[in-house]
């Protein structure tokens, strides 16, 4: 039996580069199995214990070895809302997959790809939904429309609540369509999900941002007797270096948002975005590498990814950095922007402070002795200052809560970092509201943010059943 997994087929990196199809291909039902005949069925289970939302993990590729495809999916949606969007971006390396024990002497088995594959199968064959339960008569609200909203609604509907889930913007998906680009999660699949959910009787209410139009205790004062709050953490983080006012400097979230839902690649598009040049981006996580590629996409000359560690500690999933590199990006690493260069116009190239990007000053680093955890602090090389020659530089550096919920909502306690004080099942300081995902923790994972959703849809119950 191979050591290693059965690869993923993609995209040429020459043809994928130049076009916004999804880059992984899936697998064939002769690879599925195939793959899935490696896994082991040891009977501890210790990929189950790394996957957030405890998937049933050994169950379900048992049914996949046996050709049971809608078999598998059905032990996969006991415990997953999302399995298609799960197994395209999920950082399995680092959860179940590196508990695998297959990975002692070898790769461990796929376990994403092939939750991906189950997923797909069960999507174009199958428009059967969970079982429901019948409605019992009590209406809760969900706030934001991400992972964790989703996955909480679609727990609640299948207990019989009446759910209405609260978008900001004109289109339902949260993260899972302004920041994932289709290269790597195409919007039919989450249309997809919502679409599911909208048959299991959740109402989805679009532009309606809470804070703004309602507030959460309006919603409660309207008769909700629970309140989900799912907002995630989209107020993008910024340096505080010199020249981050120029034009052409901008956040992932406003690049990815601007070119994955307003489709600003488009000719005649209603929404801008500058295209072609050199691209710099800030940051060595997925959605730095999200931006990288899109830029790579929308015809840039070069693009760099500009982080101040080295390969071991980028944070983003391997196939990502992987397929950033096959697509022409450049890693400038152990490398720190210490100020943005611009000027006011092509005629006048003196430095400006709201004028054009010309290029960034960076500095080399060097990781320091580590500290108490182990981690190495990068530090600054000494005289070590060079010019990169860019036209666009894009922040990729974390995001925050946005403040707007809070502020608006009495008794709702945040932490230093603005993110929600919540109990172990997802309680906040306010009677009745309930919090999860990247609204409580920051920019974290996906599959984090849905295990969230699922832990505070169990005690929403709860509460509602006393």
């Amino acid at each position: 039996m191979s050591q290693k997994k059965n690869p993923m087929p993609t995209q040429e990196p020459a043809l994928r580069a130049r076009n916004f199809d999804e880059v992984a291909l899936g697998y064939t039902e002769e690879m599925a199995i195939d793959e899935a005949l490696r896994c082991l069925s040891c009977k501890n289970m210790p990929c189950v214990s790394g996957c957030p939302v405890n998937i049933h993990i050994p169950e379900f590729i048992s049914k996949v070895k046996e050709g049971d495809f809608e078999g598998a999916y059905e032990v996969i949606a006991k415990s997953s809302s999302l399995p298609a969007v799960c197994g395209r971006v999920c950082p399995q390396e680092t959860q179940c997959e590196a508990r695998c024990v297959r990975g002692i002497k070898g790769e461990p088995v796929g376990i994403g790809r092939l939750e991906r594959f189950v997923a797909d199968f069960h999507n174009a064959n199958s428009d059967r939904l969970p079982e429901i339960k019948e409605k019992n008569g009590k209406r809760v609200a969900v706030v934001g429309s991400g992972p964790s909203g989703l996955t909480c609604a679609g727990e609640l509907a299948k207990s019989g609540y009446e759910v209405t889930v609260f978008e900001a913007l004109h289109t339902a998906g949260g993260v899972l369509v302004y920041g994932i680009p289709e290269f790597r999660l195409p919007k039919s699949i989450v249309k997809k999900e919502v679409d599911n959910l909208e048959k299991m009787r959740v109402k989805i209410m679009t532009n309606v941002v809470i804070g703004k139009t309602l507030t959460v205790d309006e919603l409660i004062d309207d008769g909700y007797e629970a309140v989900f709050i799912g907002s995630g953490a989209g107020l993008p983080n910024f340096m505080g270096i010199p020249g981050e006012s120029l034009k052409g400097v901008y956040s992932a979230n406003e690049y990815l948002t601007r070119s994955n839902l307003m489709k600003a690649y488009l000719d005649g598009a209603d929404t801008p975005i500058m295209k072609g040049g050199k691209v710099a981006v800030i940051g060595g996580g997925n959605v730095a590498m999200d931006a990288a590629r899109t830029a790579v996409r929308l015809g840039a000359d070069k693009v760099y990814i500009v982080y101040r560690r080295s390969v071991e500690e980028l944070p983003a999933r391997r196939e990502e950095v992987e397929h950033a590199q096959e697509e022409g990006i450049e890693f400038r690493l152990l490398t720190n922007p210490v100020e943005i260069l611009g000027y006011n116009n092509p005629e006048d190239k003196r430095d400006a402070r709201n004028g054009f990007v010309t290029g960034i000053r960076c500095v080399k680093m060097e990781l320091g002795e580590p500290d108490e955890r182990g981690r190495r602090s990068p530090v600054a090389v000494p005289d070590s200052e060079f010019v990169l020659d860019v036209d666009t530089v894009i922040m990729s550096i974390g995001t925050s809560p946005n403040p707007l919920i809070k502020s608006t909502t009495a008794g709702l306690e945040v932490n230093s970092r603005g993110g929600i004080i919540i109990t172990e099942g997802g309680a906040t300081t306010k009677d009745g509201v309930f919090a999860g995902g990247d609204a409580v923790t920051g920019a974290a994972t996906v599959i984090s943010a849905m295990g969230a959703g699922k832990i505070a849809a169990r005690s929403i119950h709860e509460y509602l059943s006393k």
